[in-house]
């Protein structure tokens, strides 16, 4: 799970996992009624949690124009300060800079816009002006400066991992939905055919879509629960916007891999499969497939994945509750993946779900205003340095643009996996 990062940092887009074939009636359920740019109903966050939610948003407008302002080409770097601070870790990693896409697009200002579309652009362009210009796009990015002396964007890591391509191929999707400029459909269906060409794996196990490929272009042949859930919600609404059944079908067979990783005695999802595309994972288990398996299809078969994460990875340090990454270390909250849970909570709303998501949602609030190294404005990743993922990679408690943005989807109650009514600056399909 690995990504080749400096400090054996998680990013984890990198890690094993899986996928299975979806219904009919789950592809129904991506794109029940929203109310604003990403799906789900959207309420009015309380007068405090909207003052949490406006300072999220200056973290987030104050990291995206470090490096830059206006229309200039640009990408927030991830971290900020703590221990990744004092190694002047810079990168800017796709998967962050999609959900931040994701996050602008929800509140939806004229400043906000403006944010997402020259973070879009930014992709776009690294997307062009790759070495292999085959629709990738990379892992990361280094921000200072995006774009070198030759033109071309400043790589960090070179892996192509599927789950960074789906989720940048939502923001895209998202991006060509909301303001109908077809440059983001091209390069939404660009990211989806190097998918398709590059990794899906039809001959071993259950069909699904494997990791990738690491820096030297090798193929990482495992299947991903995690990355075949984000390619099932891309493809289903690529399909959408773009009026090309094939994709439904493709969505289809990712999800599909998705069903069947999921573990009838405990109601979990398993991580995915070994590298033999067959043998299923088992150690250890994450918390994200269990929360993005029901918000990415808001099938009731995935309730209990939810309820699982809930007991099995809960966790208090330092002041703060949520869930941790994984089963393999409980000492820590990680709270990116405490919003993940939230935002299922409230997408899920089963009795009690209102209860635990207002606990959650109050420990996000207290670590925005006290976490380690906070600034008042942005999320930590970790509760307090050294939270072990079980894939050999380590979180801190340094400011996350990825957290921050996982935490203002959760507040506003937005899925990012699902695109809402109010997403309809295309031509009908007719």
């Amino acid at each position: 799970m690995s990504i080749g990062r400096a400090s054996k940092l998680l990013h984890r887009r990198g890690s094993a996992a899986t996928a299975i074939t979806a219904s009919a009636a789950v592809l129904v359920a991506l794109f029940p009624g929203a109310a604003s740019a990403c799906g789900t109903v959207s309420s009015s966050p309380a007068s405090s949690t909207q003052t949490s939610v406006n300072k999220a948003y200056t973290f987030l407008d104050q990291s995206t124009d470090k490096y830059g302002t206006g229309t200039t080409l640009r990408l927030p770097q991830s971290f900020t300060g703590g221990y990744l601070g004092s190694l002047n870790f810079v990168s800017s990693f796709v998967y962050d800079d999609a959900l931040t896409i994701m996050a602008y697009l929800q509140r939806a200002t004229a400043s906000d816009l403006s944010h997402a579309e020259v973070l879009g652009n930014s992709l776009i362009y690294a997307q062009q002006h790759d070495v292999t210009p085959d629709g990738r796009l990379r892992a990361s990015y280094q921000p200072d400066p995006f774009i070198t002396s030759t033109g071309a964007p400043y790589v960090g890591s070179n892996a192509t991992y599927t789950g960074n391509q789906a989720w940048a191929g939502l923001a895209f999707v998202h991006l060509y939905a909301d303001t109908g400029d077809r440059a983001y459909l091209t390069a939404a269906v660009a990211l989806a055919n190097w998918i398709q060409t590059n990794t899906f794996d039809g001959t071993r196990g259950v069909p699904g879509y494997t990791g990738g490929q690491d820096a030297n272009n090798n193929p990482l042949t495992y299947k991903a629960t995690e990355h075949n859930i984000d390619v099932g919600a891309f493809f289903a609404g690529l399909a959408k916007v773009s009026c090309d059944p094939t994709w439904s079908t493709r969505s289809q067979t990712a999800f599909g891999f998705v069903k069947s990783m999921l573990d009838p005695s405990t109601g979990h999802l398993w991580t995915g499969t070994n590298p033999d595309g067959v043998t299923t994972n088992t150690s250890p288990v994450p918390e994200d497939v269990q929360s993005w398996s029901y918000l990415a299809t808001h099938d009731p078969a995935y309730a209990p994945a939810v309820s699982w994460a809930q007991t099995n990875l809960a966790v208090s340090d330092n002041g703060f509750t949520g869930v941790s990454f994984s089963n393999a270390d409980t000492s820590k909250v990680w709270f990116e993946g405490t919003a993940h849970l939230l935002d299922a909570l409230y997408t899920r709303n089963a009795p009690g779900d209102a209860a635990a998501a207002t606990k959650l949602l109050n420990s996000l609030e207290a670590a925005q205003a006290s976490a380690p190294n906070t600034d008042g404005n942005g999320i930590v990743a970790a509760s307090s340095d050294g939270l072990q993922t079980g894939f050999g990679d380590t979180y801190y408690a340094s400011l996350h643009t990825g957290a921050t943005s996982w935490f203002l989807l959760a507040a506003e109650q937005a899925d990012p996996y699902i695109l809402g009514p109010g997403e309809n600056n295309y031509p009908s399909c007719g």
